[in-house]
């Protein structure tokens, strides 16, 4: 049998171009296929516009795959499956293929299933992690905040409805970074204010891109649209 390609989950970091490491550089340079996730909408996906800038992709085979945002099980299974084959059709004609993250691919990335299903279906495939810097890490370096120090215990929590567990978050942490908080945002603050933290809070979208806003006073936030690449700082 001919050797199966590699597949690489590519960490691309979180938005500026030059927050990548040397070797998910190189990683780029040599892979053939760069797959990348493609929004519905035909917009640009924001991992894409972060590795054009070190590919030419005119001599790369582009495969973007397309993620459905559902909750329908059926949907996701049969989407997943034809993602994965897609992808595998290139690894067993022998072409590694690097597919591109922002932030950190096994950090709340898309990669994480795809990895899992590859392995479930094509457990032969070789696969490989290169890590990158994440939003969380961007974030903090923007707004000059250190996430933990000495003994300090932080909390990467991803932003839900549910106020009890957000707020237990809150209370039991020294730092905490709720990320995909633009649609909960209006009771985060409340939050804030019922525990007296709003003094502590920052909001960043888009982290240390061309794109990116700060806000550190998040009640000016109230009511406001952000976009889905929304994160907030509380450090108490």
């Amino acid at each position: 049998m001919s050797k199966r390609g590699v597949l690489h989950g590519v960490g691309v970091g979180p938005g500026d171009p030059e927050l990548i490491t040397v070797k998910a550089f190189r990683i780029l340079k040599e892979s053939p296929v760069i797959a990348y996730p493609k929004k519905r909408s035909g917009s640009k996906s924001y991992a894409l516009a972060i590795t054009e800038t070190y590919v030419n992709t005119m001599e790369k085979e582009m495969v973007g795959l397309v993620f459905p945002m559902t909750k329908d099980k059926e949907t996701l299974e049969r989407q997943w499956n034809k993602t994965v084959e897609t992808v595998w059709q290139h690894l067993r004609e022998g072409r590694d293929v690097a597919f591109v993250t922002e932030g950190d691919p096994l950090l709340y990335s898309t990669f994480i299933h795809m990895m899992r299903l590859m392995r479930e279906l094509h457990p032969e495939v070789e696969i490989r992690s290169i890590p990158g810097i994440s939003s969380v890490n961007g974030a903090a370096a923007r707004l000059g905040l250190p996430l933990a120090d000495g003994d300090e215990q932080t909390a990467i929590i991803p932003a839900t409805e549910d106020r009890a567990a957000m707020r237990k978050a809150l209370v039991e942490h020294d730092c905490v970074i709720f990320i995909k908080v633009a649609k909960v945002l209006d009771m985060m603050i409340e939050l804030l204010r019922e525990l007296d933290l709003v003094h502590k809070a920052a909001v960043v979208t888009k982290a240390t891109s061309s794109e990116e806003m700060i806000w550190r006073d998040v009640e000016e936030l109230e009511g406001a649209e952000l976009e889905y690449l929304t994160l907030m700082v509380v450090r108490k």
